[in-house]
């Protein structure tokens, strides 16, 4: 298991250019198996989960080129469907979590596909019933085979029809979106998820001759072709990790440039660091952050404590909370940061007490941050890595930190971060892998 050491302390300088989405290209990537034609897609990261699900692909028979720095080639014009079958498929996908979203395609192509349950984060449960039900809904029959532990699902031919999702799940509307564009006639999804990721994901489909209408709205209506076609696709930079970069610079009280940011794809996340007290400003489409000694939380008009909470799109993304977390550990007053969307993200509190952070942990979804104002610097210290943003959020406040701080199970970090510590340390941090 690799681990970073960080040397705390030093502020960082200069201009820093985000990855492609990750949330997005696990999308697009399973989308491409709705065609036999070649797809192009552009500005794909370079990180664990991505490569992983890009390898598993050419196991199932997909022709992959990679074409230049960040863009591949991907032609499933023949697929291997027995492998599809095999014991070690089922084990690669019980290992990646997005690769559930293989699903629809799969149905909506080939009229089969089994599935694992999947892995990925330990941040609590993530039903997958939304999946299934729509896919149902479509006309698919499900079986569970309990020896395997894998379900079946199996459609001849799938059916439009109107659905109600019972949570606006953001995988969830992307399978069901991917199953239906092949689907016979009419399907009307209402509460969809309707996120970036989600909208690039239809955009992509309407380019390869895709009707889909209401995109951006949770109302989407797809109207059943016979056939896809390829198309050439750019992904969208990664907000979270637009705002994991906000986060960094103020923790250090460093001045950074954020270039290409998609900055009308950043919804709330800029005016949510501002309510932390911090300063930025926008120039064409790139973020500067300057130096500040000191940010305030801002208090609501009534003067009771701010409350910073996730929510679905375009509320604040979940991915975000716990580099805000840390990020309040340093401001001039208090916040309550609310973690409705999953109920295990918040344990890693534990470690930044240990540090000195000053957070009361009220229950697994609420944590009040009471800041420091720099006034006293966290300690270094040696932690472990329980999922991706929580990964990040600890290498943030051992940048900041006095001393020197290892962090283990850095390969979390790598799943969503790509060369994470080479891009920081030309900013000017310190930061060796083990």
């Amino acid at each position: 298991m690799a681990s970073f050491v960080i040397e705390g302390g030093h502020k960082l300088h200069g201009e820093i250019t985000p990855q492609g989405a990750k949330n997005e290209v696990l999308q697009i990537l399973c989308a491409t198996l709705l065609t036999s034609e070649e797809v192009t897609v552009h500005n794909i990261p370079d990180i664990l989960d991505v490569n992983n699900l890009i390898q598993l692909l050419r196991e199932m028979g997909v022709k992959v080129s990679k074409t230049g720095l960040s863009t591949y080639t991907f032609q499933a014009d023949s697929v291997d469907l027995n492998y599809l079958e095999s014991d070690e498929f089922l084990k690669r996908c019980s290992s990646l979590r997005g690769s559930v979203m293989l699903v629809g395609p799969l149905v909506a192509r080939f009229g089969k596909a089994l599935i694992s349950k999947p892995g990925g984060d330990k941040i609590g449960r993530r039903r997958l019933d939304t999946h299934f039900l729509g896919i149902q809904k479509l006309g698919a029959d499900f079986e569970y085979d309990a020896l395997r532990g894998v379900y079946q699902i199996k459609a001849t031919q799938l059916k439009g029809t109107y659905m109600l999702l019972d949570e606006a799940s953001v995988t969830g509307t992307a399978n069901i979106v991917m199953a239906s564009v092949l689907a016979k006639g009419k399907t009307t999804i209402y509460n969809a998820a309707c996120e970036p990721y989600l909208q690039q994901l239809c955009k992509m489909l309407n380019a390869m001759g895709a009707r889909i209408s209401g995109i951006a709205s949770n109302l989407l209506t797809i109207e059943g072709v016979d056939s896809l076609g390829g198309c050439t696709h750019t992904v969208l930079p990664d907000m979270i990790e637009v705002g994991s970069f906000i986060g960094m610079a103020a923790m250090t009280q460093s001045e950074i440039t954020i270039k290409n940011v998609s900055y009308e794809n950043l919804g709330i996340i800029p005016d949510s660091f501002r309510r932390l007290g911090i300063q930025m400003e926008q120039r064409g489409d790139d973020l500067f952050i300057p130096e500040q000694e000191h940010y305030q939380i801002e208090s609501f008009m009534d003067g009771s404590i701010m409350t910073i909470a996730d929510a679905p799109w375009p509320g604040l993304t979940p991915d975000l909370l716990s580099v805000m977390l840390v990020v309040a550990t340093q401001a001039k007053g208090s916040v309550l940061i609310h973690q409705k969307m999953f109920e295990s993200r918040l344990f890693f509190v534990d470690k930044l007490i240990d540090m000195g952070a000053q957070i009361i942990l009220c229950d697994p979804h609420r944590a009040v941050v009471i800041g420091h104002d720099h006034n006293f610097h966290l300690r270094g210290g040696n932690m472990t890595s329980p999922d991706i943003r929580a990964g990040i959020a600890l290498l943030i406040a051992a940048m900041s930190a006095e001393g020197s701080s290892r962090i283990h199970n850095i390969e979390q970090i790598d799943r969503g971060y790509q060369n994470i510590e080479h891009r920081l340390n030309a900013l000017g941090a310190r930061i060796t892998r083990i």
